[in-house]
């Protein structure tokens, strides 16, 4: 059986972004490579003595050469940020499992839209800065706070602006100057850029909002994405059950894979996790959450079909184009095809 793939990570340094920031900074790890926008899953201390998982966007870009870093901001009554923003510190080693995630552009020369709000220009930023140092697209960012003081990487935006004035323009929107980012005033800002893809990435209501005005603009709902977080309990981080065999009144399946350029054939018991299926056949499937929650192990099913038990990131662009969650999806016929090219 496939045991869990966990990387082990050293923070090498912790730098005050705001009153209730942090960003940690990991020594190099040539073993975690990751694309512009991915997320790390961390097992951190939960309560009674139990584990818990946690997902936080990486700020850093892997063209830069910078070492990967994570941005978490402090919200009340949050097991995990209140952890690693009390305790961690130079030296904390912290388990994570492999970078996960969708909320990444397919290349790095298109035009983009970018509206983010708090925390949520952690995902942005590694975008922002892969786009600029590794590809040719101009940029634009609308990055909504309650107040000047509550910007995270204000210099650092600052400095990319001025570096690459032709190429990226940042609006920032203060709730202390200009109110809450209401759905006709987003309208009338984003109007000369609603025909780009664009990555959102803040609080609900302001993603809300925002997807509202580009939709009354006319931008298409393929051209906007959304990035998600849930909270996930420590289990994440346990070796998957070994599948259960097939019975009468529930016959299993064969599923056929590609994946990576090889093709597989396994067995895939029925009521069993394709992504378990897949692991306990020895196939190195990408994977995170395990809850159906953060998109690492989508892929698509090109025949046959299958039932997915919880989803929480695919929408009904993907559903319809069908994709499915290896950890969420069972068989429902004799064979399914599967690809996750």
């Amino acid at each position: 059986m496939a045991e869990p793939r966990t990387h082990r990570l050293v923070i090498a340094e912790v730098i005050e972004e705001t009153a209730d920031a942090r960003s940690l900074v990991f020594e190099t790890s040539p073993q975690l490579p990751y694309k512009p926008g991915q997320f790390l899953t961390f097992k951190l201390p939960g309560a009674n003595g139990e584990t818990a998982a946690r997902c936080y966007s990486l700020a850093s870009s892997p063209h830069t050469g910078e070492p990967p870093k994570i941005t978490v901001k402090r919200v009340t009554g949050g097991l995990g940020s209140n952890w690693l923003c009390d305790h961690a510190a130079p030296g904390t080693e912290l388990e994570v499992l492999p970078p996960g995630g969708t909320f990444t552009p397919p290349g790095l020369d298109a035009d983009l839209l970018f509206i983010a709000g708090g925390s949520g220009i952690t995902p942005v930023m590694s975008i922002l800065k892969s786009v600029l140092t590794h590809g040719r697209g101009r940029l634009v960012l609308l990055y909504a706070n309650r107040a000047e003081s509550c910007v995270i990487f204000r210099e650092e935006l600052r400095e990319l602006a001025e570096d690459y004035p032709d190429r990226l323009l940042v609006l920032h929107w203060l709730e202390s100057l200009q109110g809450l980012p209401a759905t006709d005033r987003l309208a009338a800002t984003l109007t000369p850029y609603a025909g780009r893809d664009t990555y959102l990435c803040g609080p609900q209501p302001l993603m809300d909002a925002a997807e509202a005005a580009l939709r009354s603009l006319g931008a298409a709902r393929e051209r906007l994405h959304r990035e998600r977080f849930f909270s996930l309990g420590g289990e994440v981080f346990a070796t998957p059950p070994a599948p259960a065999g097939d019975t009468a009144d529930a016959p299993g399946s064969t599923a056929h894979v590609e994946l990576g350029g090889e093709t597989h054939e396994i067995n895939w018991p029925a009521n069993t996790p394709l992504l378990d299926a897949l692991l306990a056949a020895g196939v190195d499937a990408p994977y995170s959450c395990r809850e159906g929650a953060c998109a690492a192990c989508t892929c698509r099913v090109v025949q046959g079909e299958v039932q997915m038990a919880r989803n929480e990131v695919l929408d009904a662009t993907d559903l319809a184009d069908g994709y499915v969650l290896a950890c969420q999806s069972v068989p429902r016929t004799d064979r399914v095809e599967i690809t996750y090219s």
